[in-house]
């Protein structure tokens, strides 16, 4: 029986195994990593490469894991974010320097910081079983049983389900969601801007839908721009010329002109969140356990404190690793970091949502009064910076 196995090896699985991995050889634990899709073992770059926003408390964590200076290599620091609302006065803007980082966070292509966990893992402790995939997964005493789409079957102490927003196994278990769709429709690409981007980050709401500009290596933007659906597969169709145009106009010149715009992708907006994360041998994570709107970058780096705070508890408990004081004991402390980062996401995203204009006037003063009010600018740039509930 192995100790414990990871139903997913992207990024939260594989972070979630490399915080686990030098306790668990001190203590004799077999993990087992599972996923469908096997990386190649070189790293290649692509224009078109969806990245992630890495908070500087992401940064913290990775350094704890040793593999920071690796993702480092290829991470793109944010030093300014700039908070707008189209076509109004509130504005307001982060500075690196001003809350004493040296950046707010980091922009890193998902395959990069994939490749960087995956190199890191030591295959005496981590067995990877890749391409392979979970069919079936059945409680049993003493943990679960997990059966392969070849038909192997596994038996572990603790399953760790970190298969995505989209867990099937997750509905096979019985693990109702809750669904609260935003009615908009996120398309991603990639861009490159006429002038430097400068490592600014630019978070800008318009009546439509708000949009994210993250700066990336080699002078390209992620965009996230969140419109209607409908729209959003309007925009999607339209070609290269037509959507630089909509989009010059939606964001402004201050960026220059946009020059290129690689693939587009549309992803169905809404907050998902799985009303149980841990049953005894279980533990839900990642955008298994929640899923967030992307406008505010939290997603993600919710999930990796949960994995390092998951990592924490289950070293530190003397019990099995399935033990459900131990799993309770974990979801406990993590509750708190997760209910203010949900609501965090979830109500930004629901007041610049809104075009009343009652709900304007009140956010334009609000994004004023963010510039004017150290207090509240610094709750804000640590909620940002993943510090909110946690020591720097």
């Amino acid at each position: 029986m192995s100790e414990l196995v990871i139903i997913g090896g992207g990024l939260v699985g594989a972070s979630l195994a490399l915080a686990l991995q030098q306790g668990a050889q001190q203590r004799g634990w077999r993990i087992q990593l599972i996923e469908p899709f096997e990386p190649g073992n070189e790293y290649q770059p692509s224009y078109d490469a969806r990245s992630t926003a890495l908070s500087y408390g992401t940064r913290l964590i990775y350094q704890r894991l040793g593999v920071w200076e690796r993702i480092a290599e290829r991470a793109e620091p944010i030093q300014h974010i700039h908070v707008s609302d189209r076509g109004r006065i509130g504005t307001t803007r982060l500075d690196a320097e001003t809350h004493g980082v040296p950046a707010l966070g980091y922009v890193v292509e998902n395959a990069w910081i994939g490749h960087c966990l995956w190199q890191a893992l030591d295959d005496e402790v981590v067995m990877r079983r890749c391409p392979a995939e979970v069919e079936a997964l059945q409680a049993q005493v003493g943990g679960y049983r997990l059966t392969l789409t070849d038909g192997e079957r596994i038996d572990c102490s603790l399953a760790i389900l970190a298969d995505g927003g989209r867990s099937g196994l997750r509905e096979q278990l019985g693990i109702d969601i809750s669904r609260r769709p935003y009615g908009q429709t996120a398309l991603i690409a990639n861009v490159t801007p006429g002038k430097p981007h400068a490592g600014q980050a630019f978070e800008r709401f318009t009546d439509e839908g708000p949009m994210a500009l993250l700066p990336v290596r080699d002078n390209r933007c992620a965009l996230v721009w969140s419109r209607p659906e409908a729209d959003a597969a309007r925009l999607a169709a339209l070609n290269e010329a037509e959507f630089l145009a909509e989009l010059q106009q939606a964001f402004g010149y201050r960026l220059g002109a946009f020059q290129q715009v690689g693939a587009r992708h549309l992803y169905p907006l809404m907050l998902v969140e799985a009303q149980e994360q841990v049953r005894n041998g279980l533990v839900v994570l990642g955008n298994a356990a929640h899923s967030l709107h992307p406008i505010a970058g939290q997603g993600y780096n919710l999930s990796l404190r949960d994995a390092e705070a998951l990592a924490e508890a289950l070293l530190r408990s003397d019990a099995t690793p399935g033990d459900l004081a131990t799993l309770q004991g974990y979801h406990q402390r993590q509750w708190l970091d997760q209910r203010l980062t949900v609501g965090f996401s979830d109500q930004l995203t629901r007041l610049f949502g809104d075009s009343g204009p009652m709900i304007v006037a009140g956010r334009n003063a609000g994004l004023m009064g963010l510039d004017l009010l150290p207090p509240a600018k610094n709750w804000f740039a640590r909620q940002a910076m993943g510090l909110g509930v946690r020591a720097p």
